[in-house]
């Protein structure tokens, strides 16, 4: 059924006027995903079941504020589909202020011409400078050489401050649009970042060793038999961040320094963090490979201070996938290493799946959790 907008706002006056505030909302972009308000009145949470808007009609939406609603004084909000990935924008595009208004009864009109998907679309004057490192940078710890890749912020050239570091493995398939299996676009998603302002960041992307992968980010011994990942960890700490700091206005304290990784990558990642916590002090684990070595020794997180961990598992990758991530953060928090300060945050999407799609969708989320959420 479509519903005559105006007729509709017009009987919402006649009958709830005096019973509290009333958002009608029309888009011109409509499609099954539900819409919610978020805002100062609910911590601006994005997936608020109390406030999320009943659909009227094709491209129409409503919201009623309860009688004995408390409002703030100025009521601050914005539409999502459900998360920020996924949040409202204008008709070019752009990212919108906060709407507002003061009123406690009556109608409040809005419009959204656009919606954000997966945080696309991106602006790309807002794109990170994609500098190639070394195609041949030397590893000599494992006497090899490596492709390694630097993000940095769409205005490096133009300012003097100094950023914070995210290291990552696998750099072919972090913004390769020829990657066989897709790409987590972090390109894209940085140039979203830094139009929101959400903060600015210098991404460290290290390729993988091809058919040498799973044997260079095997750390000791495990079910895939001996590894390379001692050494590997050896050349991120020893070699490669003294040549970026060195080269890059980096901030180069461990409170600013994160490594990061999916799959093996992930697991890597962890062993860099706990055995290395005087020089990472933010780790980003999508989807890690824990039945490799599912017997970590947490023994390695001694010293972890305040050590920041954003912990991600798919529920449709293995059977066991959630459990282990689970297991891990249970054994992390519990162990006599481990003060106080360190924290996890546990992301989990029921119907995630392992591939780049979804730690694509993640990546955002954890980079602004680890380096830039105060709360």
């Amino acid at each position: 059924m479509i519903f005559d907008k105006t007729h509709f706002s017009e009987d919402l006056i006649d009958t709830k006027i005096k019973t509290g505030l009333n958002i009608i909302l029309t888009t011109d972009e409509d499609d099954s995903r539900p819409v919610y308000l978020s805002g100062n009145f609910n911590d601006w949470r994005t997936q608020d079941k109390e406030f999320m808007m009943e659909k009227v009609g094709v491209g129409l939406y409503h919201y009623k504020f309860t009688h004995d609603f408390n409002y703030p004084e100025t009521l601050l909000y914005k539409f999502t589909k459900g998360d920020w990935s996924d949040v409202e924008i204008g008709i070019n595009e752009e990212r919108t202020e906060n709407r507002s208004t003061t009123k406690h009864t009556g109608i409040q009109n809005e419009h959204v011409y656009k919606w954000r998907r997966n945080w696309l679309p991106f602006k790309p004057n807002f794109l990170p400078q994609i500098q190639l490192i070394s195609d041949e940078f030397e590893i000599p710890q494992l006497n090899t050489t490596r492709k390694i890749w630097a993000l940095l912020p769409h205005d490096y050239d133009a300012s003097e401050e100094s950023y914070p570091v995210m290291y990552l493995q696998d750099a072919q398939n972090l913004f390769n649009e020829n990657a066989e299996y897709g790409n987590w676009e972090i390109d894209k998603k940085l140039a979203v970042m830094s139009e929101y302002k959400v903060g600015k960041i210098i991404v460290i992307a290290v390729e993988h060793a091809e058919e040498d992968r799973i044997k260079e980010y095997n750390v000791g011994k495990t079910l895939l038999g001996k590894g390379q990942g001692k050494k590997y960890i050896q050349f991120l700490v020893e070699t490669l961040k003294p040549y970026v700091d060195n080269n890059f206005r980096t901030k180069k304290e461990r409170e600013f320094t994160g490594i990061g990784g999916s799959s093996m990558g992930a697991l890597v990642s962890i062993f860099s963090g706990l055995r290395y916590p005087e020089v990472f002090g933010k780790l980003m684990i999508f989807s890690p490979s824990l039945w490799v070595n599912p017997k970590i020794k947490v023994k390695d997180a001694e010293n972890s201070g305040d050590t920041k961990i954003y912990l991600y598992a798919g529920g449709d990758e293995s059977a066991t996938m959630i459990e282990h991530v689970e297991t891990f953060k249970t054994r992390i928090l519990e162990n006599e290493f481990v003060n106080d300060k360190m924290k996890i945050n546990l992301s989990i999407n029921k119907l995630g799946k392992h591939n780049e799609t979804y730690w694509s969708d993640e990546f955002p989320k954890a980079i602004e959790w680890l380096f830039f959420n105060t709360k």
